[in-house]
């Protein structure tokens, strides 16, 4: 008899934080396109007698993630260090938390085919980067490794989850959500792609009704949430065989080889006590005060899962609103749109179909021109502070977006559209002639010509397009739906996208049934 198994997930989110400067000493953490080894000082270096300074912002965006994920905040944290030799450690520790974390016992729902899964986080933590290290070959054949010390030092924060997840699915929407939780509240930009945001999977496959051990294997090397998921169904399958086959789990670390698509052992796992944990004794321990957390709660926007909510209780699609909360900037224009007048189903599915449409036409022209009325990104609420000020954040902008058309001319346009003035079709023209000349809705619906919505002017052209094409005329007769869709399209091409189609499909098959 075949034996049921279940798979148990936890992940680990390594999280670069928009700071002005690094974890722990004043150079600038804006690193991402500077020469090698020239955001360095001393203490990225790791130089013998140096002292390290906390960076009070990451530590308050750090704060900021455990509330959002709903966590608790202790009055209480410390620094420690975490010992392992390894090329790109400059000082051959890491200035880690160990046992007195910033954030802990948390929980973050992901939905997957409609079931929400809560997750629980068992701590956010922050820490410091590892500088990078490049693999070549030298000039003579030999290989070779170069470091660059840029990234040393950069402040990083990471989300410890509870081993909760059980499909390769959830883990991608855990990661999805989680990203775009991170953009929402401006502590990074979560790029992935900037490594900006890493994540780690610990998995480990048991038979169904026996308690979980304390074997697990950890996967890293997942540059996307399509590797992610792959290489955990990959290890899954890889677990499952070596139970049947009644072989042990080791525990170790894996790499995911995305080419091969197979995860290959680098070296057994290690446990805590290898890290030889001590506090860190150039830092003193962290005093978080209610009225800290207090400020920093305030501060916090709403968070995506209660604006969603909130649309779709207005009427909004689910689908297009779980679709436009990936980005708050444009959840921001949309409320904006929806404050001007529109309506919350009518706002959200022309901003996230249309409206994104003509973003992504325009995007050339908007980044040369740089003109126009703006609703953009904002800024992180903490940016600025601390040290660091003034100083660029730790990455380039995350999916932010700019739109040179203000809130309450979309709004007009909407109600131009709902009154019948413009079709939709016609609606979308003049969007496209809005981000080009900057004028207005109504200006440019008046240039144009409203629609033709006049049953005898469209009746007489009609008329005529059902007359120059018998072969559609046939293929209707003969059941072929898609002959009202070409005699249609003849239609607006004669009134330049002026008639209206409910009134043009109407009469077009009054006229094709009456001459049966």
């Amino acid at each position: 008899m075949t034996t049921a198994y279940r798979t148990v997930i936890g992940l680990e989110t390594h999280v670069q934080l928009r700071t002005g400067s690094k974890m722990f000493c004043g150079c600038a953490a804006d690193y991402a396109n500077a020469r090698p080894n020239t955001h360095v000082c001393p203490v990225c270096l790791g130089m013998p007698g140096v002292l390290p300074v906390i960076n009070r912002e990451a530590v308050d965006h750090t704060i900021r993630t455990g509330l959002a994920l709903n966590c608790e905040i202790p009055e209480y944290a410390k620094f420690d260090r975490k010992n392992y030799a390894y090329p790109d450690l400059m000082k051959w520790y890491q200035i880690s938390q160990y046992d007195l974390p910033l954030c802990v016992n948390g929980h973050f729902d992901v939905e997957v085919d409609g079931a929400t899964t809560r997750v629980g986080i068992t701590r956010v933590h922050l820490e410091e980067d590892t500088a990078r290290l490049t693999h070549v070959t030298a000039a003579d054949g030999a290989p070779a490794s170069l470091i660059d010390v840029n990234r040393s030092g950069a402040p990083l924060m990471e989300i410890v989850s509870e081993p909760d997840i059980q499909t390769p699915a959830e883990a991608m929407a855990y990661g999805e959500k989680l990203r775009a939780l991170l953009r929402w509240i401006g502590v990074s930009t979560a790029n992935m792609e900037d490594g900006a945001l890493r994540i780690d999977a610990n998995i480990s496959v048991w038979p169904q009704g026996e308690p979980i051990g304390d074997v697990k294997v950890e996967v890293k090397n997942m540059n996307s949430f399509r590797s992610l998921g792959r290489a955990l169904a990959f290890e899954t399958e890889r677990q499952t065989g070596r139970r049947e086959r009644g072989q042990p789990i080791e525990q170790e670390t894996r790499g995911w080889d995305e080419s091969a698509g197979v995860t290959r052992s680098q070296r057994t796992k290690e446990y805590a006590h290898d890290y030889r944990y001590f506090p860190e004794p150039d830092l003193p321990p962290l005093h978080v005060t209610r009225q800290r957390v207090d400020t920093l709660r305030a501060a916090l926007p709403r968070m995506p899962d209660q604006v969603a909510a909130d649309l779709v209780d207005q009427g909004a699609p689910q689908a297009d609103v779980a679709e436009l909360v990936q980005d708050r900037p444009l959840t921001d224009y949309a409320l904006a749109v929806i404050e001007a007048g529109a309506s919350a189903g009518e706002a959200v599915t022309w901003i996230v179909h249309e409206l994104r449409r003509a973003l992504n036409a325009h995007a050339a022209t908007r980044c040369a021109s740089g003109s126009g009325d703006s609703s953009a990104l904002p800024p992180s609420p903490s940016q600025g502070e601390g040290r660091g000020e003034g100083r660029p954040p730790t990455n380039r902008p995350g999916p932010g977006t700019t739109i040179p058309i203000p809130p309450t001319e979309i709004a007009a346009l909407l109600a131009l559209r709902a009154r019948g003035a413009v079709s939709s079709t016609m609606a979308g023209e003049v969007l496209d002639e809005m981000f080009a000349t900057g004028k207005s809705a109504r200006a440019i619906v008046e240039a144009r010509g409203p629609q033709i919505s006049g049953q005898h002017e469209l009746l007489a052209i009609a008329r005529q397009v059902i007359e120059e094409n018998p072969q559609a005329v046939q293929d209707y007769r003969d059941g072929k739906g898609r002959a009202i869709q070409y005699l249609m399209g003849q239609v607006m091409r004669i009134t330049r996208g002026k008639a209206n189609p409910g009134a043009v499909s109407a009469l077009i098959r009054t006229e094709l049934d009456s001459a049966r």
